[in-house]
């Protein structure tokens, strides 16, 4: 769901004992007392993915604050949290359970793998009963492995296709494209006035498994069919990339930069500076655009006759590890994460749709919230990744690899698609 995404690690330290003191210490006490947690002081790792698009805002602020909130309310509990670009996050997490240096909570954007080898607390063991039944039902569904709840939704977006008015203005088009032929043929019209990224394409590994499954929902079909097994490689996804491979990108409507190395935030940025004249977009470029004077319009994906099969839905997931046995420490500041206030505020900050209904019931309700009703509208209904599926992170990983080489001037859809089926199929046998 999805996300900053400056190119290097932002990190918060916590000065006094040293780190590995202080863990060390940590661990031996709460060895002897149980995973429940025990007396004295106890430092929470965390680490978190950034959804600010530059250093002035980049969530190591929210995070600071937050925790030095709860600090003040929870003598004896300290949080430590480490914020990455979503490029790295997901890739630092993983090294750090590898290692065996797991941290107390992860915000990362998949959790069945960790939870399928048992090192995740379920919500159950953290959260309060009140806190647990507020998720939006949809995302509570998606953060379950086997029918228990272990990836506790922490942001969500939906998408709707951006475009910039001014640009079509001078291109002389007058509707919103309603199918691929009309978005093609309005590239073609963009192109024609200089318009640098007709229509931007970011394959890149930001965030390719994304845009990827936006177009493969509306050519018809998507990730898995409806008993969850993967489809990568059906007729209608060769389809949908032969479509975008011979009449976006070959036709030269994508831009200078290859799909495949063009990540979200810098087509976001691109669309800011008033050089794209249509992507695809969640509500966090709202802001972006508006910064910068960019006057923008939305409206659903088209699809490749009509409307879209179904709008994308992004939830990221918060978790909490086993390792450290700090259950109690880590449920105590998840409910404090979890509260209307808290939401509210992140949600406001960047632009993301809320994760509880308290919060989401909220926004709907306020009038300074209106420009976000058409993507929370669409939240109910839309199509989240497989996320439950322990194979995820992997076939994710090999979308992000390989998927922007379907649309490569000498890429074959067909052939890239049967790669990623056979590995996807390999990791669900592996589950």
């Amino acid at each position: 769901m999805a996300h900053t995404r400056v190119g290097t690690a932002v990190q918060r330290r916590i000065t006094g004992l040293t780190a590995a003191g202080a863990a060390l210490g940590m661990t031996a006490v709460l060895a002897g007392c149980g995973a429940g947690g025990g007396s004295g002081d106890v430092t929470l790792k965390m680490v978190a993915a950034d959804y600010g698009d530059s250093s002035a805002n980049s969530s190591q602020k929210y995070w600071d604050k937050l925790a030095g909130e709860f600090e003040k309310k929870n003598p004896g509990i300290k949080v430590d949290v480490d914020v990455y670009s979503w490029s790295d996050v997901d890739a630092k997490v993983a090294d750090m359970v590898k290692k065996g240096q797991a941290p107390d909570i992860a915000q990362i954007g998949a959790y069945a793998g960790y939870a399928a080898q048992g090192k995740l607390y379920s919500a159950d063991d953290l959260l309060s009963i009140p806190v647990q039944a507020d998720f939006l039902p949809s995302l509570t569904e998606a953060g379950e492995v086997r029918r228990t709840q272990y990836g506790m939704p922490f942001a969500s977006s939906t998408r709707l296709l951006f475009y910039n008015k001014e640009l079509f203005e001078k291109a002389g088009i007058t509707g919103t494209p309603q199918s691929w032929g009309e978005l093609a043929q309005d590239a073609e019209l963009l192109k024609e006035q200089g318009v640098k990224y007709p229509f931007a394409l970011p394959l890149g590994r930001e965030e390719a498994p994304a845009e990827t499954l936006m177009w493969l929902l509306s050519g018809g079909d998507g990730y898995t069919d409806n008993v969850g097994t993967y489809t990568l490689d059906s007729d209608q996804n060769i389809d949908t990339f032969t479509w975008l491979k011979d009449d976006l990108v070959g036709k030269g409507l994508t831009g200078p930069t290859a799909p495949g190395d063009l990540n979200r935030q810098e087509a976001f940025n691109a669309f800011s500076r008033g050089e794209v004249g249509m992507l695809n977009g969640h509500p966090t470029l709202m802001k972006q655009a508006a910064k910068k004077g960019v006057k923008y319009g939305m409206v659903p994906l088209p699809g490749v006759n009509g409307n879209a099969k179904a709008t994308m839905g992004v939830a990221d997931w918060m978790m909490g590890f086993k390792q450290n046995g700090h259950r109690e420490q880590i449920g105590k500041f998840l409910d404090f994460v979890y509260s209307e206030k808290n939401v509210l505020d992140f949600s406001e900050r960047y632009d993301i749709l809320p994760v509880t209904s308290t919060a989401s019931d909220a926004m709907a309700d306020d009038p300074a919230y209106k420009h976000l009703r058409e993507f929370l509208e669409e939240l109910p209904t839309s199509q989240l990744y497989p996320v439950g599926k322990t194979s995820w992170a992997q076939v994710s990983a090999s979308i992000k690899q390989d998927i922007g080489k379907a649309v490569a001037p000498h890429g074959n859809p067909a052939s890239i698609l049967k790669e990623l089926q056979n590995k996807a199929a390999s990791a669900e046998a592996a589950e």
